[in-house]
């Protein structure tokens, strides 16, 4: 895959490299290929479309996205009306097309694409903060925009403002709740039910996500949203074999990004798009410098968000393969002028993905934005069921900078029902005594059954953010209420007024008999 090397030592999203290998088959290009089958485009751009966002929606950490939900849904929906209007505004009296093709030029350019932005900022490290908005807007989105492109390609006139809001409330509501209930029910039934072998899993989760598209379609509601949310569910709900899944689903978007760039690359005509290059400029310069910060700036109005964060999330609205797919929608429509729209994003993307791609990690690291390094890896915990044995094997591996280092495992102190039976270290493995004390890198074997599998790791992942006195410093279940959910083993936070986290660790050490170190002095 030598292009996906070339654009991440570049800096240039692959999108570009994939766009060009398929204009040069095309038309105009080295082999000259004849396509121009705007249908079959579309559907196969749907399709890749649905793997993308399953595969976005698997990668994104609920931990991140929850606390800036509210800002990406309003930057999602009210950030979309606001760029639609200003962008087809400036395609109306600067470039001189009629409502309906500038109305359709705003909307089709007002979807960002995961898959570009993160191709550029995966070797900037930004707060949790700015990577949650980005990824959660970029999943969000597509959603309501397909609606109102949909609805301006339509035969006859475009309805009023108020019914089209009234349709986008609807069919999102039907397509979030159908994800959410597809996402949960799936999640169970993965997590209780042993599949014959573990291969299977990937493939699982893959085709709960797309179902999750298909009823949402079905219930005439948004499939992006229904597929996003369900794929979302499952990533976060700590599946078997989920290491195995994520590189599968990464592999499945990265097959099916390619398919689609190389598709819109033959489409295209390249000597077709000499006249409209210009007038794609214009609309992107608009687009760029003042539609995208003004949603941004608007829809982030509330919540206080600091102006160097808004002004790198303004540049980094990056477009990729999504809009040039919706750009399909009028010219299977029939829509007057549809070609010339087709071409004028098809430019717009090439020429701003050029200029905002490579400068992005410039920008951020100007604007001094960059990751707190004193935070804590995510603990990587794999989980293999045991049916016969009615339990699960846990696999965790201890990140460099993780506070479980210097734990001895006697202190881990797991529920009754779980214990770690093997350490790979060094490439070595060995049983450790309870006196053994955890290293980074060290890779730990955890048998537990299947009443206390959740608790067991809830209180590995308390331990590998808060350390050995993890429970009585305020840290300990995924609620950060300072316990682990349930299960024997898992210690209780203090009670108000208890004192402080060290006696507390003492005392409770003597009645456990010596499960802590009670050589430790407040």
């Amino acid at each position: 895959m030598a292009a996906v090397r070339i654009s991440s030592r570049s800096g240039l999203p692959s999108l570009l490299l994939y766009l060009g290998i398929g204009i040069a088959l095309g038309q105009d290009g080295i082999f000259d290929v004849k396509f121009d089958n705007a249908e079959l485009t579309q559907v196969i751009g749907y399709a890749a479309l649905v793997v993308i966002l399953a595969e976005g929606g698997l990668g994104a950490k609920w931990k991140e996205v929850r606390p800036v939900l509210p800002a990406a849904a309003v930057v999602s929906t009210l950030g979309v009306a606001i760029s639609v209007g200003v962008t087809a505004s400036a395609a109306h009296y600067l470039v001189g097309l009629d409502w309906r093709q500038a109305l359709i030029i705003g909307a089709v350019v007002s979807s960002t694409d995961a898959a570009a932005v993160f191709s550029v900022l995966r070797r900037v490290p930004l707060p949790p903060r700015i990577t949650g908005v980005l990824e959660a807007e970029s999943g969000f989105n597509d959603a309501p925009v397909v609606i109102l492109v949909v609805a301006f390609s339509a035969v006859g006139p475009v309805e009023h403002w108020y019914v089209l809001v009234t349709e986008i409330a609807l069919e999102l509501a039907i397509g979030a709740a159908i994800g959410i209930a597809v996402g949960w029910l799936g999640s169970l039934g993965l997590r209780h039910v042993a599949l014959p072998a573990s291969g299977l899993y990937p493939i699982a989760v893959m085709a709960i996500a797309v179902s999750a598209y298909a009823a949402g379609a079905l219930a005439h509601g948004s499939g992006f949203l229904a597929v996003y949310l369900a794929a979302m569910i499952l990533g976060n709900s700590k599946l078997p074999h989920w290491p195995a899944t994520r590189g599968f689903a990464d592999g499945l978007g990265w097959l099916a990004q390619i398919g689609m760039f190389v598709l819109l690359g033959l489409l295209v005509t390249p000597h077709d798009l000499v006249d409209d290059f210009w007038p794609a400029v214009v609309v992107g310069l608009v687009l760029t410098m003042v539609a995208r910060p003004l949603s941004v700036f608007l829809s982030f109005a509330p919540f206080r968000l600091p102006a160097r964060e808004k002004v790198l999330m303004s540049w980094a609205g990056l477009r990729g393969a999504v809009p040039i797919i919706l750009a399909t929608i009028p010219m299977v429509s029939g829509v007057a002028g549809s070609t010339r729209i087709f071409n004028i994003v098809f430019v717009l993307v090439i020429v701003y993905t050029l200029i905002q791609g490579p400068t992005l990690p410039w920008v951020a690291n100007k604007l001094n934005i960059a990751d707190d390094p004193a935070e804590t890896d995510d603990l990587g915990v794999e989980s293999a069921p045991l049916e016969r044995l009615r339990g699960h094997l846990l696999s965790v591996t201890i990140p460099a900078n993780s506070k479980m280092h210097g734990v001895e495992v006697g202190e881990l102190r797991l529920p009754a029902g779980a214990a770690v039976t093997l350490v790979v270290r060094d490439g070595k493995s060995f049983v450790p005594a309870p006196a053994t004390v955890l290293r980074r890198g060290d890779e730990l074997l955890v048998v537990a059954t299947d009443p206390v599998r959740d608790t067991a790791e809830a209180r590995l992942r308390a331990v590998a953010e808060g350390g050995k006195l993890a429970g009585w410093l305020g840290t300990g279940g995924p609620n950060g209420s300072g316990r682990t959910p349930g299960g024997a083993g898992a210690p209780a936070a203090p009670a108000p007024g208890a004192g402080s986290g060290i006696p507390q660790a003492m005392k409770l050490a003597k009645k456990l008999g010596g499960a802590a170190d009670t050589t430790a002095r407040p």
